[in-house]
């Protein structure tokens, strides 16, 4: 039987000052203050920038710096006296810029300004597998950066966010270009995109069943149209006619049926994803030059070889070419046609992400606790990380995983 407790010791045997207390230790914050450099765009005419104003004030308020080249956001309509307020430092050279720890930038640097690298800096950028070079890759490791491709970047749902949104802006823009040289003034064939009461509605065939297709069947079944969408993955037509909630006419890549709706088509649209570095299906030439003159083709994909044989690369500033008569539009970044509002969702996109790093104390610390944003990395402290590319050129990885865990 336990020992009584003697009468006015009740309280204090049970008062927690006779117990062992838990140790209260302070926290040390591992927040980390971040310099972030904003490079002006030199390459393949790209209009867009990565953070807007208001994300610049943002982040300068939480105490990071941002240092941005005169003249970066321009072509987004952002002025130097828009950042300088927002409390960004505003750089003369790009030389200056890349002084910053963390480069934030579109397009890939070019050969010269990868000699602006420096060793433990921080690249995020785009990767461009379709215009990748083993010379750039020898660059980049040469230079013992941490590079992050922003195209892989995965968020918690596994979706790629700056994937998925730079596809909608280039599916709802497409039907817009569409349009314009469907118009007689561009001597296109001289209809309407969509229909009216008493008039066949034009037609449009979309190869692919992703976003670019999603966005791009939904403005044109918007304004009338008559879609088909063709692609090999039932469950993204399945997808696709769900979440646009009406009657769509789908179909898997079959030849005959194809080849024939390209031949009535007024536009046609190419958004297939390459599979295993190659598009899954092109159309062939002598089905372009059976097409009525005047149509529309849209390579959304030439960026990664193209969906027919007839397309070239073209440019925001020669956008169009014409072969057998039928228009061409080949531009690989549609979405910098439009730069104001893809500069609003890649801001929306990075200033979460560079919030996270700074809350977890730096590049190497995300990268520890943060599986989804690993997938973007595919060169770590001078190291290629990534498998395809290094099947791709035929290079030596290392995985990341073991690599960070090393280091942790």
């Amino acid at each position: 039987m336990p020992e009584a407790i003697p009468p006015g010791f009740e309280s204090l045997a049970t008062s927690r000052a006779y117990f062992t207390q838990e140790s209260m230790l302070a926290v040390e914050t591992r927040k980390r203050k971040l310099f972030i450099g904003l490079p002006r765009e030199t390459s393949l005419q790209e209009n867009r920038i990565c953070l807007t104003p208001e994300a610049v004030k943002h982040l300068v308020n939480e105490g990071h710096e941002v240092v941005m080249e005169s003249g970066a956001g321009e072509p987004s309509k952002y002025s130097d006296h828009d950042y300088s307020e927002a409390g960004a430092t505003i750089a003369y050279s790009a030389k200056e810029v890349y002084e910053a720890d963390i480069i934030l930038k579109v397009a890939p640097p070019t050969q010269e300004e990868i000699e602006f690298l420096k060793a433990n800096q921080t690249l995020i950028s785009a990767l461009q597998f379709g215009s990748l070079t083993a010379e750039y890759i020898t660059a980049i490791l040469r230079k013992k950066v941490n590079a992050i491709s922003f195209e892989l970047i995965k968020d918690p749902s596994g979706a790629r966010p700056v994937v998925r949104a730079m596809s909608e802006i280039a599916g709802s823009t497409v039907m817009l270009v569409a349009a314009e040289y469907l118009a007689r003034s561009n001597e296109g064939k001289g209809v309407i995109l969509g229909g009216i009461t008493g008039v066949p509605p034009s037609q449009v065939v979309i190869l692919g069943a992703g976003t670019v297709a999603e966005y791009a069947a939904r403005a044109a079944t918007g304004l009338g149209a008559e879609v088909k969408v063709f692609d090999n993955h039932l469950y993204k037509l399945r997808r696709l006619k769900q979440n646009l909630g009406t009657m769509l006419y789908t179909s898997t890549l079959d030849t005959f049926v194809l080849n024939q709706q390209i031949r009535r088509a007024d536009v046609v649209i190419g958004a297939l994803n390459a599979e295993e570095g190659r598009i899954p299906f092109m159309v062939p030439e002598s089905v372009v030059a059976s097409m009525a003159p005047g149509s529309v083709i849209i390579d959304v994909s030439i960026d990664q070889g193209g969906c027919f044989e007839t397309s070239e690369m073209t440019s925001h500033s020669k956008p169009v070419f014409r072969k057998y008569d039928v228009v061409h539009y080949c531009v690989p970044n549609i979405a910098s046609r439009v730069p104001r509002t893809a500069t609003n969702a890649l801001s929306n996109i990075f200033t979460p992400i560079l919030q996270e790093i700074s809350q977890h104390g730096g590049i190497n610390e995300v990268l520890f606790t943060n599986e989804h944003f690993r997938s973007g990395v595919y060169v770590y402290k001078g190291s290629l990380t990534n498998a395809s590319i290094a099947k791709k050129f035929n290079m030596r990885y290392k995985e990341l995983g073991l690599m960070i865990a090393v280091r942790n």
